[in-house]
């Protein structure tokens, strides 16, 4: 009875992530829709540039659910950070919305997996509720480290003003917390401020090589 009980209870929850999934993926391509027509002069432009987006999304989403038998390789903090969010960015009315700068650093396989499913569920909440939903909205990625800790800084600006703190209760922002807590040692925090949320990701830095 103890085995068939977590199987139903592993059951419940692969079927609660591949729903907040498929609901992420609907919110985001109509995010990336709204954010293409603003700066498309014309419906073949604007399809060119949405399926440019989708099909980068379609790139980085493999890292978050890498195909079986595929062969992940180890890449570049920075250069991983800026193809998760190269769909979101916006060239149109300023010279880029999304800033990212930390460290020249590799980081391992695991790492990226699970650092990029961090980052497309803080992008889907941006596209949905924050800077990204809006057209003067940014988005800057820095970082801090000492000896021991990597510190990444996720914070948006110009985006629908804060007037509160959310419930941070859904699936996906335990999915992100236990998550970093579990593969990297480390920590996530949230600082509402009211002219946008600011999320430290607080991880080891003996762990990013996995």
């Amino acid at each position: 009875m103890t085995g068939r009980k977590q199987a139903e209870e592993g059951h419940e929850l692969l079927a609660g992530e591949m729903s907040h999934r498929v609901k992420n993926l609907l919110a985001i391509a109509t995010g990336l829709t709204r954010i293409t027509s603003r700066s498309s002069a014309t419906i073949e432009e604007m399809a060119g540039a949405l399926t440019e987006r989708l099909m980068s999304l379609g790139r980085a989403h493999d890292l978050v659910r890498p195909l079986p038998g595929a062969e992940g390789k180890a890449a570049l903090l920075g250069d991983l950070l800026s193809m998760l969010l190269a769909p979101y960015d916006d060239q149109g009315a300023f010279a880029g919305r999304i800033r990212v700068s930390v460290p020249r650093m590799g980081v391992g396989e695991a790492t990226a997996t699970t650092l990029a499913m961090v980052i497309h569920e803080l992008a889907t909440n941006s596209v949905k509720h924050g800077a990204l939903s809006a057209e003067t909205g940014t988005l800057d990625i820095s970082s801090t480290a000492d000896d021991e800790n990597l510190c990444l800084t996720w914070a948006e600006t110009g985006g629908p003003s804060v007037s509160g703190v959310p419930q941070m209760t859904g699936f996906g922002s335990k999915l992100i917390s236990r998550s970093i807590s579990r593969q990297f040692g480390g920590a996530l925090s949230y600082d509402w401020q009211p002219t946008g949320v600011v999320v430290t990701l607080r991880m080891r830095k003996d762990l990013l090589a996995r």
